[in-house]
């Protein structure tokens, strides 16, 4: 419909969407072929913990565990964390700061800055980890996350983004961490598990807003809300 739409406004032709016989119909699709959302598993801070426990200091485990500490700590889309280049990063007293050239928030392209304080623990602490990514692959600019070989050979070319996915999904076996059907592992957990956590440590809204660079107070609210399912049900309160 998205598509169909575009091609009508790229035409100049009207097309309301919200018509009722559009409307209808798309309901009825999903009533015959619906099936159960997938959303990410929030992945935790003590599952991120599990991940990184998983990487060694070979490159291959350096790289690693920089790519899930900072897409943790920095709330990133796989997109934005594939498109970090070391000239995007800029190390401050508290830690680094790091410029997002653009985001899918940000389609004409303004860039957005974000901070990444110093972990309190060495093993965990995201600033550690890219620092030692960078210095072990003997990298000084372009792109941040590259491919590494099975000789541990470190490549040029930026990660593709699927990369990401992969990565994390051969670290969660390795951590013994499964999602379900209908909330599987995947890269979006970081960036909702960084929502969740931090909403449960007391976070305001606008921080973590301004954090995630969520435009809409209603997307970043709908991780709120699955958090709240397991600790503040109402079903919680009845006596049982």
């Amino acid at each position: 419909m998205a598509a169909i739409a575009r091609a009508h406004r790229v035409a100049k032709h009207p097309l309301d969407t919200r018509h009722p016989a559009i409307r209808e119909t798309l309901r009825g699709i999903g009533r015959t072929h619906g099936e159960p959302a997938r959303r990410s598993a929030a992945l935790t801070t003590a599952d991120i913990k599990r991940l990184v426990s998983t990487c060694h200091d070979d490159p291959t485990g350096l790289r690693d565990r920089a790519l899930l500490l900072l897409g943790f700590a920095g709330a990133f889309r796989r997109s934005e964390l594939i498109g970090l280049n070391v000239e995007h990063i800029r190390s401050t007293s508290a830690g680094i700061r790091i410029m997002i050239p653009r985001s899918k928030t940000d389609a004409t392209g303004e860039g957005e800055e974000i901070g990444i304080p110093k972990g309190s623990a060495g093993e965990t602490c995201p600033v550690r980890a890219l620092r030692a990514w960078l210095a072990a692959a003997e990298i000084s600019d372009g792109p941040v996350f590259r491919r590494v070989t099975r000789w541990n050979t470190v490549g040029t070319k930026r990660l593709h983004p699927d990369a990401v996915r992969q990565i994390l999904a051969r670290r969660a076996a390795a951590a013994g961490i499964k999602g379900t059907l209908t909330e599987p592992v995947t890269p979006h957990g970081m960036r909702a598990g960084f929502v969740t956590t931090a909403y449960k440590n007391g976070v305001p809204d606008e921080e973590i807003m301004g954090h995630t660079r969520h435009r809409s107070l209603t997307t970043m609210r709908s991780y709120v809300r699955r958090a709240k399912l397991g600790s503040q049900s109402p079903a919680g309160k009845l006596g049982l």
